[in-house]
């Protein structure tokens, strides 16, 4: 494990009309290792967009939920799905998406 990432947990902000922006906060910084799995790409708009899914294991950690995500810099991770590889509590395997242009 010897990627730092920062996990981060939705925090939508209300703004002054009634609507919301969307945005995350930080919950903590954690070591993890990231697994490239496949590319997917496609054209949306005559621009070609990419997507990177990778398994990410993490320690074992139990606030993880789908829909969190983890950074690395500019590098964003969103938590598809997630499993206990063994049913110990040790680690946890993360399947994330990295989406690109």
């Amino acid at each position: 494990m010897s990627a730092r990432l920062d996990l981060e947990m939705r925090d939508d902000v209300g703004d002054s009309q009634g609507g919301i922006v969307p945005g995350f906060a930080p919950v903590t910084s954690l070591w993890a290792r990231i697994e490239p799995v496949s590319v997917n790409e496609e054209e949306q708009a005559d621009e070609t967009v990419f997507t990177v899914t990778h398994r990410i294991w993490i320690r074992f950690h139990e606030d993880v939920q789908a829909g969190m995500r983890f950074r690395k810099g500019m590098r964003v991770f969103t938590v598809r799905t997630f499993h206990d590889p063994d049913e110990t509590r040790r680690y946890l395997v993360c399947h994330c998406t990295e989406d690109g242009r």
